[in-house]
């Protein structure tokens, strides 16, 4: 296995800086190019939308909608998918803890030249089998063999970020215990008798979960059956302190986010400047309607 070295971006550019930190420059970050009006207008528009729906949300979501299977409530993810650092932190995690068992059939490795890594650093850093850079991000494990040795294939995980969601994701790779009774010796607070292991144990450390005692008036479930908030203990402390795990976690879920739709961000701000276009352009179509019809009415 090749040793996984820190990636470099342009010229000029630290990929993996101290975590807590951002890229200064609003222009181009690592080589991916971010207008300045466009990132002001896309959080704008996004502060906007939030402002419309949020209160729908409130009057007609359930508690429940916002607590997971096991009726936990999931915590927001914070997430950036214009932070080009964040990303690359991201896919040297998927490649390293991921990319073992799990598939991402739909991605190719090249796509990740959109991150301002070029191909020479994918195929020494990330690519740790003889595929190619233009190759899917496939495993070598078929899923009938993983049927046979662990009973179910892992689900592939090109679009499991749309399927099931930031939040979902942020709050089950942080939800995992140690439980006797499973077969792993793993459990999840977010996905109930779940069959993976914790993949990063080693990074985060061992946990038990700890169950406080219910109070007057309050059920097992929380408030009404709302989502109810777990506590753990750490028995065994990993290679990372519980802040850093975190943010490694927000940096791998950022990357299936980006891999979900690596598009998604140029895709709104263009269409945030498409809009702008139509706005601008429809003074002058009112106009010019007024100057052809201005004898028939």
């Amino acid at each position: 296995m090749k040793k996984l070295i820190g990636l470099a971006g342009k010229t000029g550019c630290a990929p993996f800086p101290p975590k807590g930190t951002s890229p200064s420059r609003g222009i181009e970050t690592c080589g991916a190019y971010i207008p300045r009006i466009g990132a002001l207008l896309q959080s704008r528009c996004n502060s906007f939308l939030t402002g419309l729906l949020l209160p729908a949300a409130v009057l007609f979501g359930s508690p429940a909608a916002m607590a997971s299977e096991g009726g936990v409530r999931l915590d927001t993810a914070p997430i950036n998918p214009t932070d080009v650092i964040s990303l690359q932190r991201g896919a040297r995690t998927f490649a390293n803890y991921c990319l073992n068992c799990h598939s991402a059939s739909l991605m190719r490795w090249n796509r990740l030249t959109d991150l301002g890594l070029n191909e020479s650093q994918i195929s020494d850093n990330l690519i740790f089998t003889g595929a190619k850079v233009g190759d899917l991000m496939d495993v070598a494990m078929t899923r009938k063999d993983a049927r046979k040795w662990f009973g179910a294939a892992p689900p592939d995980l090109s679009v499991i970020a749309r399927a099931r969601g930031a939040d979902w994701l942020y709050s089950y790779l942080r939800g995992f215990y140690r439980d006797p009774a499973r077969p792993t010796g793993w459990n999840n607070t977010v996905f109930e008798n779940v069959g993976m292991p914790n993949p990063m144990w080693q990074l985060q450390g061992e946990r038990v979960r700890v169950e406080p005692a219910a109070k007057d008036g309050e059920t097992k479930e929380g408030h009404g059956g709302a989502g109810k908030s777990v506590k753990y203990e750490l028995v065994k402390p990993g290679s990372l302190t519980p802040v850093q795990y975190d943010e490694t976690v927000r940096d791998l879920v950022n990357f299936l986010v980006y891999m979900g739709e690596p598009a998604a961000t140029s895709r709104k701000q263009i269409g945030i400047f498409v809009l702008l276009y139509l706005l601008a352009l429809w003074p002058l179509v009112y106009l010019l309607k007024r100057e052809f019809w201005k004898d028939v009415h």
